[in-house]
C-alpha cells in the first residue's frame, strides 16, 4: 500500500563529488545500523516514510525540502549498498530516468541469484508505476521509479513525479505490507500540496468506480472523480533558507546541550575515539535519531539539516571535518557490533535516549531549557564552518585573470 506522499520545489543543479561519496559512505553505514539493530524489514517501513526519507537526505547532507533529495538518496544508497548488498540481502533496483527502465531486468538478475519471486516482483514494480502514473491523475508525470527489495521478497518502492508548470515534484512511498491489490488504497502515503480534484481510482471510495469501468469498459461512460487519498503528506515550501519555524526547537535545542555538556560524563566510549568533540557528538545525536527514532519524531525533518548542513549553503554550509568524523564513529561502531562488541553502537543508542531525556524535562520545567536563539545557532555554525573546512556546490576553482588583447599586433 503506498504509505505517503512528498510535494517538494523543483531544484535543479547536481550534488558535488565531495559530497556524492560521502552520502553513499553514511547513507550504506546507517542501512547496516538499521539491519543490525532491527532487520532488513525496518530499513524498508522507513524508506516508505515521508518523513523519515527526508530526514535521512537532510542528515546527508542534501538540500533539505528539494526534489533532488529524492534522487541523491536513493542514489547514493544504490552505490552505498553495492559492495554489501548481498551480506544484508537488500537491494537497491531502478533509479532515475533510463534507470527506472531497467528494474525489471534487475529484479529478473535478483531472481536467478536468490529465491524470490521475480515475476512477481516485476508485476509489482510495474504495477505500483502504474497506478502513480494513471489510476492516480494528479498532474505530475514519473520520472523515478527506485524498488527496493530483500532476499526474502519484501519490498519498498519510492517514486517521484514532475509538474513543470508548477515547478512542483511529488514523491510516491509504497510498501509490501500493504500493498494488497494495489488498486484498494495501496499507498501508505502521497506527498504534495493539494491541487483540487484529481482522478483516484484507488481511493476505497471508488471500488464500484472501478468495477463499473471494467464493466463498460467497450461502452461509452463518465469518469469518475474522488478526492485525493488524504494519507501522510509532507509539504516542503518554497523558501530556500531554514526558518525557525521549520524546526522544532526544543528538539533541536536538546541534541546541542547533550553534546555540550552531558556528552563527556555520559559517552566514554564515544569520547575516547580521537576527534570526537562536542560538535561532532552533535551530528551523532542526529544521525542516532536517523536510526532509533520513532516514526513521530520525524514531524520537522529540517532539523536533520544541522548535523551536516547542506549543499546549497542552508542553514550553513557542509562541515566535511565533522562530515568524515560522524562516518568514521559510525563505521567504527558498526564494524564492532558485527563482531559481537557493541559498545560504541549502544553508546550511539544512548545518545538518542538522552535528547528524549532532557525534552521531557524541558517540556516540564522550561526553565531547563536552554536560552537558544534559532539565528544565533545558524549564525554560530555559519561562522565556524571555515574551520569545519565547510563546502558548498556553489564553490568553483578560481578563474585565472583573463589577458587584455588587443585587436591588431604592433
Amino acid at each position: 500500500m503506498k504509505t505517503g506522499t512528498a510535494d517538494l520545489p523543483l531544484h535543479h543543479g547536481h550534488v558535488p563529488s565531495w559530497l556524492a561519496g560521502r552520502m553513499a559512505r553514511l547513507g550504506r553505514v546507517v542501512v547496516e545500523a538499521l539491519v543490525l539493530e532491527y532487520g532488513r524489514d525496518e530499513v524498508l517501513r522507513r524508506l516508505a516514510n515521508p518523513f523519515w526519507f527526508q530526514a535521512l537526505g537532510c542528515v546527508m547532507g542534501m538540500d533539505w525540502h528539494s526534489s533532488g533529495i529524492t534522487t541523491s538518496v536513493l542514489g547514493a544508497l544504490k552505490r552505498g549498498l553495492a559492495p554489501v548488498e548481498w551480506e544484508l540481502g537488500l537491494h537497491v533496483c531502478g533509479g532515475r530516468g533510463r534507470h527506472s527502465r531497467r528494474t525489471p531486468a534487475e529484479l529478473l538478475a535478483l531472481g536467478e541469484r536468490v529465491s524470490v519471486d521475480a515475476p512477481a516482483l516485476v508485476r509489482a514494480s510495474r504495477l505500483v508505476a502504474k497506478v502513480d502514473s494513471a489510476a492516480v491523475q494528479d498532474g505530475f508525470a514519473l520520472y523515478l521509479h527506485g524498488f527496493v527489495v530483500t532476499d526474502d521478497g519484501r519490498w519498498t518502492v519510492v517514486q517521484q513525479g514532475m509538474n513543470p508548470d508548477r515547478r512542483q515534484a511529488r514523491r510516491y512511498h509504497w510498501l509490501w505490507e500493504r500493498a494488497g491489490s494495489f488498486v484498494d488504497a495501496p499507498h501508505t502515503a502521497i506527498e504534495g500540496i493539494p491541487q483540487g480534484s484529481i482522478v483516484n481510482f484507488t481511493d476505497r471510495q471508488a471500488a464500484a468506480a472501478r468495477a463499473a469501468t471494467v464493466a463498460l469498459a467497450n461502452r461509452p461512460s463518465e469518469a469518475v472523480v474522488v478526492e485525493v487519498e488524504r494519507a501522510a503528506r509532507l509539504v516542503l515550501p518554497d523558501h530556500h533558507d531554514v526558518r525557525e519555524k521549520d524546526v522544532d526547537l526544543r528538539r533541536l535545542s536538546a541534541a546541542l546541550t547533550v553534546a555540550a555538556e552531558r556528552g563527556p560524563a555520559d559517552f566514554p566510549e564515544l569520547l575516547l575515539t580521537p576527534g570526537v568533540g562536542a560538535r561532532t557528538l552533535f551530528a551523532l545525536s542526529l544521525v542516532a535519531e536517523v536510526v532509533y527514532g520513532a516514526p513521530s519524531r520525524f514531524s520537522d525533518p529540517a532539523r536533520f539539516s544541522f548535523a551536516h548542513g547542506g549543499k546549497d549553503g542552508h542553514p550553513f554550509p557542509v562541515p566535511l571535518t565533522i562530515y568524515d568524523e560522524t562516518l568514521r564513529v559510525l563505521r567504527r561502531a558498526v564494524n564492532q557490533a558485527k563482531l559481537g562488541q557493541d559498545e560504541k553502537l549502544a553508546a550511539l543508542h544512548r545518545l538518542d535516549d538522552q535528547c528524549r531525556t532532557l525534552e521531557a524535562a524541558a517540556a516540564g520545567h522550561p526553565q531547563l531549557a536552554p536560552a537558544l536563539s534559532f539565528p544565533a545557532i545558524v549564525n554560530d555554525q555559519r561562522r565556524r564552518a571555515p574551520a569545519w573546512n565547510g563546502r558548498t556546490c556553489f564553490e568553483t576553482i578560481a578563474r585565472q585573470p583573463r589577458q587584455l588583447r588587443l585587436p591588431f599586433a604592433t
